[in-house]
């Protein structure tokens, strides 16, 4: 069985200029998403999907392969990780080799290590699942959620006024750093979000949104914290 990781890298980043290969506590951050890859263990190939030469030389030096570089079609603002992963997959299929199970990576994933990807590849591989997410709670309840209503705060879901909070379902979100998911199953669901899916959970301190110059310092901060303890 043959497996892919698929590491998404567009060169177009607007609110964090170049954030794909920006130094991050002393290394580019997409080095942190290879190293992770090839160190897994668990991939034949490690490939960066990217338009822009910068971080394909980048990403070579870091020891991932770029065997192609993205079509135009796929490396506008409006082009989505399906159809990214789709055209990997179908250039790959072209070149006569065929991926059993793949995942795809985002490049600002600094958190990510060997063992968690070996871990979900272990977890998917020994279920009958299509995908795998990794996942973290949300760190208060959504149900206890307020919103603004003609200059006013209402309760969004007034049913749990008086719930207490440890009674209440536990809500997740998408940790935003990994797909792990069997190729064949993906190509007919058609989207990552679609079909059997199992979860992965993660801690807080394993996740980092990086949309803005905050987000980057908090990610920092947090990195150093975790290789301090």
């Amino acid at each position: 069985m043959k497996t892919i990781a698929i590491i998404t890298a567009r060169g177009g980043s607007k609110r964090i200029p170049r954030k794909n290969i920006k130094e991050f506590c002393g290394q580019p951050m997409i080095a942190y998403s290879i190293k992770a890859a090839l160190d897994s263990g668990v991939f034949d190939t490690v490939m960066v999907s990217t338009d822009d030469e910068e971080i394909a030389d980048i990403s070579r030096k870091c020891g991932a392969e770029v065997p192609f570089m993205r079509s135009e079609k796929t490396s506008d603002d409006h082009a989505t990780t399906t159809d990214v992963l789709r055209e990997v997959l179908d250039e790959y299929e072209k070149r006569g080799e065929h991926f059993e199970t793949a995942c795809c990576i985002y490049p600002t994933a600094p958190f990510l290590g060997g063992e968690r990807l070996k871990e979900a590849f272990e977890k998917i591989d020994s279920s009958d699942a299509d995908t795998l997410i990794p996942v973290v709670a949300f760190s208060y309840p959504p149900q206890r959620a307020l919103v603004i209503e003609k200059e006013r705060l209402v309760f969004k879901y007034p049913e749990y006024l008086d719930a207490r909070s440890q009674d209440l379902q536990k809500h997740y979100h998408d940790a935003g750093q990994f797909y792990m998911f069997r190729t064949d199953a993906f190509l007919k669901n058609g989207d990552l979000m679609l079909g059997n899916i199992i979860p992965m959970e993660l801690s807080e301190l394993e996740v980092q949104d990086i949309d803005n110059e905050t987000d980057w310092k908090l990610a920092e901060l947090k990195y150093k914290l975790i290789r301090s303890v």
